[in-house]
């Protein structure tokens, strides 16, 4: 099993714009935005800004968080046709920490359910779960740990899940760092201001390409390359020549000397937007490669925080698969480009093998991942 290619085989969203993979797709390429005043979240931080609600049900019992990542799991999992995970499995669970801090009473603070997790007790039978936070890159960090994990044939298969509900923790924080717009966030807008913060769940399963195909699977996409990076002198991802760095090793990593399209980090915020834009025009350069097509899924449903390079990486394989590229929802005056192009609306991908997914992270957490088709 050492060494062989790495491909995602099923993959699971719970979204604002529905829950499954299906409704997301079809409302990226669409142009939707989910992003609007909330029905069901408020917190003393909140004004009223537009987020990005789930709108389907509450669970009946347990936390939605907990929910939105169960839901997540069983997609992915049906996905790549397996009932449950084989054993000697690992799950990587993409989250804040691993579960509520106990208050004076023995009982978690009010809303800490919705803030820590999800909970490790989601009945992984035979797998063994490890715990990750890389900031708003955890999920990045963890789709190259699996691949490292499955190269060297440690494990059958390994599922990356996690989730994030709107609660008023996170929301205070990014309300601290000015970090949220009071319009929807609008990335690569020369008139963007902030993020939206939206909710949801993610989850991908990755596993050996002979594994995948054995069960009737295309197999197709693979994780040709990762870098992971845990440095920089700025608190934000606004540091093009570290993006930069982190871009263009993903890509020797893959041994590309082609880009396609990118799947970019771009939350709506001028700095880390600009700082983005930058370093693909640099790698672009490097690859003497042009008019190379950018989108961001968060105009459509805000920032999913520590699971969002899983919308991400999912956007970016279907791009791959099915030959288009997906506008970015909220994007009206495109910042000047050379290399890059910032679609309005849905654009054919003809020919297209190989994608970039850029994911980055309060800390000097940065991530970039790359995609092969074939």
């Amino acid at each position: 099993m050492t060494g062989q290619r790495v491909v995602i085989s099923g993959t699971g969203l719970v979204t604002p714009l529905g829950e499954g993979v299906g409704p997301y797709w079809s409302g990226l390429v669409g142009g939707r935005s989910a992003l609007r005043t909330a029905v069901r979240f408020s917190s003393p931080e909140y004004a009223g800004e537009p987020v990005g609600e789930f709108p389907g049900s509450d669970p009946a019992e347990g936390s939605r968080k907990r929910h939105f990542a169960r839901l997540a799991a069983r997609e992915a999992l049906a996905a790549a046709r397996l009932p449950a995970l084989p054993a000697g499995s690992l799950v990587i669970l993409v989250s804040q920490a691993r579960a509520p801090l106990p208050g004076r009473d023995g009982e978690p603070h009010a809303g800490q359910e919705e803030f820590f997790g999800p909970p490790d007790d989601l009945r992984w039978a035979g797998a063994s779960v490890l715990h990750l936070s890389h900031a708003c890159a955890s999920a990045a960090f963890a789709v190259a740990l699996a691949r490292t994990a499955l190269r060297s044939g440690a494990v059958p298969a390994v599922l990356v899940v996690g989730s994030s509900v709107l609660n008023r923790y996170e929301y205070a924080s990014m309300q601290v760092v000015r970090a949220v717009g009071r319009t929807a966030a609008r990335p690569f807008d020369t008139g963007r201001a902030g993020i939206s913060l939206g909710e949801g769940g993610g989850a991908l399963l990755l596993e050996p390409a002979s594994a995948a195909r054995s069960r009737g699977l295309a197999a197709d996409v693979s994780v040709a390359g990762a870098c992971c990076r845990v440095a920089g002198d700025k608190p934000a991802a606004s540091a093009a020549d570290l993006v930069t760095d982190c871009l263009r090793s993903a890509l020797a990593d893959a041994g590309a000397d082609r880009l396609d399209h990118v799947h970019a980090h771009a939350t709506g915020t001028a700095q880390g937007d600009a700082a983005e834009l930058r370093a693909i025009e640099t790698v672009a350069a490097e690859l003497n490669a042009s008019a190379v097509p950018v989108s961001s899924h968060k105009g459509a449903i805000g920032h999913l925080l520590h699971v969002s390079a899983v919308p991400a990486i999912a956007a970016a394989a279907l791009a791959l698969r099915t030959g288009t590229v997906p506008p970015t929802a909220g994007l009206d005056r495109p910042e000047p480009t050379e290399r890059v192009r910032l679609p309005r609306r849905a654009e054919p991908l003809a020919g297209a093998r190989l994608a970039a997914v850029n994911s980055f992270g309060f800390g000097g957490n940065n991530a970039s991942v790359v995609l092969r088709l074939g």
